[in-house]
Order: C-alpha cells, then sequence, then structure tokens
C-alpha cells in the first residue's frame, strides 16, 4: 500500500512540475511586437469595468447607464 501511495505522489509531483514549467517559454524576437500591441493589455477591459461600476453607484449624479443604492448592485 505505501509503494502504491509513493508512485501515486511521484506521478503527482511530476504532473504539477510540467505544468508549472510549461508556462516558461522564451518570447523570440519576432514574436515580441505581437506581444507589445495595446490589444495585449488589460486596460481597455478595466475601463469598461470601472465605467459600469461608477454608472451603478452613482446613480443619484445621473450614471452612465444604470441606477443602483449605490452599493454596485444592478
Amino acid at each position: 500500500m505505501a509503494q502504491i501511495r509513493t508512485i501515486v505522489f511521484k506521478a503527482a509531483l511530476v504532473v504539477v512540475a510540467l505544468a508549472v514549467t510549461s508556462g516558461c517559454v522564451k518570447v523570440m524576437p519576432y514574436e515580441r511586437g505581437t506581444l507589445a500591441l495595446p490589444s495585449m493589455t488589460t486596460e481597455d477591459i478595466a475601463i469598461g469595468i470601472d465605467g459600469h461600476v461608477r454608472g451603478v453607484s452613482e446613480g443619484a449624479a445621473g450614471g452612465l447607464s444604470g441606477g443602483g443604492g449605490g452599493c454596485g448592485c444592478n
């Protein structure tokens, strides 16, 4: 029983190690231009989310498309 547990533990350790190291990739020079595009940033997404939250929480000031009680609920 202990031998089976050891084999399972080692197999799980190998799977975790492969999963962790699979994200470590050297970016080639010709790929850097694609990764540097403005569309690869999260700012565009954050601006939309911030506008939604501000519109809902500031319903008394006119809001930006919805009214709420200031708690962020729709």
